[in-house]
């Protein structure tokens, strides 16, 4: 596996692989779990496209997406992301998440954000981390605040108006 994994209380969080294949599928092709994520399904293939592209990231950048595993099934439940803002290596780097429908509203999302900012600045010492949210995604945004992420205002990210957060390395270390 290429990858760093990362553990929370409840929460293995492993570089996407071929094993994630059909849990990563089944969220990706549910309209819920995509309809805050550009609306568009995947199918098996092109999920399938997504994690060897995320391998060649992890090699390359030594981050990229996770799929958030629970530790006492090994079930996968979720999945969340370090990444360039947008796919482009000039922006700074954004956090992300998704869940399956029956893991919302448990704390999942901000305690895999947690370790997975943790892992941003700790490791790749970066200065800020971003993160996007269509406006109406309210749960992601209550996370964000949850994070104490700054809402910076609504800003043009992935072809979409989004509601756009961030944090500094100085005041995510002293909110830990």
């Amino acid at each position: 596996m290429t990858g760093i994994i990362l553990e929370t209380a409840r929460l293995r969080l492993e570089p996407w692989a071929p094993a994630h294949l059909d849990a990563l599928n089944e969220m990706s092709s549910d309209p819920q779990v995509m309809r805050y994520l550009g609306g568009v399904l995947k199918s098996k293939d092109e999920t399938a496209a997504a994690i060897e592209q995320q391998q060649a990231r992890w090699v390359t950048h030594g981050f990229g997406w996770w799929s958030f595993l629970d530790r006492t099934s090994g079930a996968l439940i979720g999945a969340g992301c370090i990444q360039h803002l947008a796919g482009n290596v000039e922006n700074p780097l954004e956090i992300g998440w998704r869940l399956r429908p029956e893991r919302w509203g448990q704390g999942y999302a901000s305690e895999a954000a947690r370790t997975m900012g943790s892992f941003a600045f700790d490791q790749l010492q970066i200065p800020v981390l971003t993160a996007v949210a269509m406006p109406e995604n309210t749960a992601s945004r209550r996370v964000m605040e949850r994070l104490d992420m700054r809402f910076r205002g609504i800003e043009r990210w992935y072809d979409m108006d989004v509601a756009t957060y961030d944090i500094t390395a100085a005041d995510w270390r002293a909110k830990s």
